[in-house]
């Protein structure tokens, strides 16, 4: 405030004085705080911090009180010293590190704030050369990292130091455990003597945490009495070796025996330790940590950290003590084990002979039971597969049966009106044991198959409408076609019923609602790891995937769900035959089929089939029933060993106009492939008799006749001999049963070319 005798042109004067002084103080309390913000992230260097201690100094008072009240309101440690090492300032964070006061210690020397010294830390500490130990008046540690200047007058002259100091004693205690635990485990990894270990870990852990003892011991229940053989102590520090009443120091063991740990930082003031506070503190134990060990249920040992005076142990100690218990129970119970191991070998070796031929005679034995058990479940599972093939292989063969008769009858009768109805319910029978057959050997993995360059979108597009009237209207059915999908080498016509198969029983899935059936195709490169989580090898594939959101499949199910007339279906719906037939085909194709399904979500079935490189093959316009394609006299050669297939063959092509030649085996169609006879095309089943297949006799035919084309017909796949679908130039398959129609448009395109 202005005195009453000053005049309004001084006064004018001085409050144009004082503005300029803020400003300028302003401008130098920005800088001052530009370099402590340099001093918390650790870029202060001897310069900068001169700048600042000079911009400190050449300050006016107000400006300085202003800087040490920013000073005081640091993280960091600051003291600043005179000349002679005599104490003119410090922050509110060196009064509370240190436990002193302003007042206690300015003007004084800095020894009676604290003593430094070089630090000496544990081995593997990199970086312990930059630290220093400040030993506190009241007689505690702490490990310090510190950066010092110079203070200067106006005049540049030195005044004293000024030094930031931060407390490093936690981040150095955390390496030192670390370090700790990491010399231990090279320790541990050598020893096999369960005490060496205890007293290892024991040594660990002491000098750590320079705690006054540490050791494990084992607990007897009945008594509530601790066992120790060996521990580590301290300079001057009593040993617990011997029998330790643990009830005799506190309630704790109550919790022990829970297996909870028990943290004391006081006995005098813990209620569990309080009223043995005195022979706690006579045991150099005023302060403790026990991690129980528990083995079924029950506590048998202890690890034991004790300190003399009390003592806030920190998150970081007590997991510190806990990894250690672990890593010994660990070593421990390895080396238990291998002395056990070691004592097993040894008993193993005082056995005799005697012994050994009982031993003998039990494997054997054993070996005889599993075998006689894979027998029945094998006779279990053909037991099952062969029950199927009678019921549903009964029920056409009385459709047939009874339909030849009604013909035969009405023959008889010269009733021809009618007869196109039993002659058709023969052939559907005949389909459908047909159907069946094939998906038998899909399941076996024999069927033949005759693969071909395919696009699967164009593939699942030519069904949809099929697809759409088989689900029902209930269903809405949703199509996604991958652009650019690849082709494959697939038989289509399996993947066809294939495919139908897995919308069938989506379909049934979503009964009675309906719900949402979806098709998917894609491609898809698996790497090592994709392909074997899919029991495939790496590379490119494409996949077809049918999901819908019925009732889902539970994982027992999922895991029975391709065995042969396994079914889920009430009784009458469906042969069992569905899936198994699709695993089979699609095995047997070098693909894979996987199941993804939650219960009451819904189920994706995806095939998994491998990428051909190359276009994919335009489809075949399909048969007309009864239509027969002619030919202009051409001789074909049939060899088949079934009289009755052999004669229909036969009549079939000379009714198409060519001239055949039949023979009944192997051996007997070489004298005639070796004779002059025009031959224009080999027919010939591939399962012959008399040691020599069909495919051997194609081979040995094509020897003196090496343009020779050749059909091979079979109603089982011997896929070694047919080349596995990969058949030369020239060689075509028809698989039994098959339409006198399909046979002779064969025979015509390969003759013709």
């Amino acid at each position: 405030m202005p005195n009453k005798a000053e005049s309004p042109l001084a006064a004018t004067a001085r409050e144009a004085r004082l503005e300029h002084e803020n400003s300028e103080l302003k401008i130098r309390l920005q800088e001052l705080e530009d370099t402590i913000t340099s001093i918390h992230s650790g870029d202060v260097d001897a310069l900068v911090l001169n700048n600042a201690i000079y911009t400190l100094e050449s300050a006016n008072i107000a400006a300085n009180r202003l800087r040490q009240d920013v000073l005081s309101q640091m993280d960091e440690i600051v003291f600043a010293f005179d000349s002679d090492d005599h104490i003119i300032y410090l922050n509110s964070a060196a009064e509370r590190h240190y436990g002193i006061s302003a007042e206690q210690v300015l003007g004084r020397h800095r020894t009676e704030a604290f003593e430094e010294r070089e630090f000496v830390g544990s081995a593997g500490l990199s970086e312990a050369s930059s630290f220093r130990t400040h030993r506190l008046a009241s007689g505690a540690e702490m490990q310090v990292e510190s950066v010092a200047s110079m203070l200067r007058d106006s005049a540049g002259q030195p005044i004293g130091t000024l030094t930031v100091v931060r407390d490093v004693t936690q981040r150095l205690s955390s390496e030192s455990r670390r370090v700790a635990l990491i010399a231990l485990g090279d320790r541990l990894r050598d020893l096999s003597d369960p005490a060496a270990i205890e007293m290892e870990a024991a040594s660990t852990i002491g000098e750590a945490l320079n705690a006054s003892r540490a050791g494990y011991g084992t607990v007897d229940l009945a008594t509530d009495t601790l066992h120790v053989e060996r521990d580590w102590t301290a300079p001057g520090v009593e040993s617990l070796v011997g029998h330790v009443p643990l009830r005799a120091y506190g309630t704790f063991v109550d919790g022990l025996k829970l297996g909870k740990l028990t943290v004391i930082g006081d006995a005098r003031t813990d209620p569990s330790t309080a009223m043995a506070s005195q022979q706690l503190a006579a045991k150099s134990a005023l302060a403790f940590v026990n991690v129980p060990l528990i083995e079924r249920g029950s506590l048998v040992a202890l690890l034991f950290v004790n300190a003399a005076l009390p003592r806030d142990w920190s998150t970081e100690e007590v997991r510190f003590i806990k990894d250690v218990a672990d890593r010994v129970r660990v070593t421990v119970e390895r080396a238990r084990n291998a002395a056990a191991l070691r004592e097993s070998e040894r008993r193993l070796r005082e056995v005799n002979e005697s012994l050994e031929t009982r031993i003998e005679a039990r494997t054997r034995a054993l070996m005889d039971a599993e075998e006689a058990l894979r027998q029945a479940q094998k006779m279990e599972a053909v037991g099952q597969l062969t029950g199927g093939l009678a019921h549903d292989f009964n029920n056409l063969l009385a459709s047939m049966n009874a339909s030849l008769q009604i013909l035969q009858v009405r023959l008889k009768q010269e009733k021809y009106e009618g007869l196109e109805r039993y002659i058709a319910m023969g052939q559907e029978s005949v389909r459908r044991a047909a159907a069946l057959t094939q998906r038998l050997l899909a399941f076996a993995r024999r069927q033949t198959l005759d693969p071909k360059p395919t696009d699967v979108n164009r593939l699942v597009a030519s069904m949809e409408d099929l697809i759409r009237r088989t689900v029902g209207t209930e269903v809405e059915l949703e199509v996604v076609g991958a652009g650019g999908l690849w082709s494959t080498r697939i038989d289509a016509s399996q993947l066809e019923n294939s495919l139908l198969n897995l919308c069938i029983n989506a379909r049934d899935a979503m009964l009675p609602k309906g719900g949402r059936l979806t098709i998917e195709t894609a491609n898809k490169w698996l790497d090592e790891r994709g392909a074997a989580e899919r029991d495939l090898a790496p590379g490119q594939y494409i996949s077809v995937c049918v999901t819908d959101t019925g009732t889902g499949i539970p994982p027992e199910v999922i895991k029975r769900v391709f065995d042969p007339f396994f079914t889920t279906k009430p009784l009458g719906r469906g042969t069992g035959l569905g899936l198994s037939m699709v695993y089979g085909f699609v095995r047997q194709s070098g693909g894979q089929i996987r199941i993804y399904s939650e219960v009451c979500k819904g189920t994706t079935m995806c095939l998994y089939l491998p990428r051909h490189l190359g276009e994919a093959g335009i489809d075949e316009p399909p048969v007309e029933p009864g239509l027969l394609e002619t030919g202009d006299g051409q001789t074909v050669l049939v060899v088949e060993d079934e009289q009755t297939v052999r004669i229909l063959i036969e009549e079939v092509l000379a009714e198409a106009g060519y001239k055949t030649i039949t023979a009944p085996d192997g051996a007997s169609s070489l004298r005639i492939l070796q004779s002059a006879a025009r031959i224009d095309l080999l027919v010939t089943d591939v399962g012959l008799p008399g040691g020599m297949n069909g495919r051997q006799v194609a081979d040995a035919a094509r020897v003196g006749r090496p343009a020779l084309k050749v059909l091979f017909i079979t109603g089982y796949a011997e896929n070694a001999a047919v080349g596995n679908g990969h058949l030369e130039h020239g060689m075509e398959i028809l698989t039994k049963p098959f339409d006198i129609a399909s046979l002779a448009r064969k025979v015509h395109n390969m003759i013709s070319g």
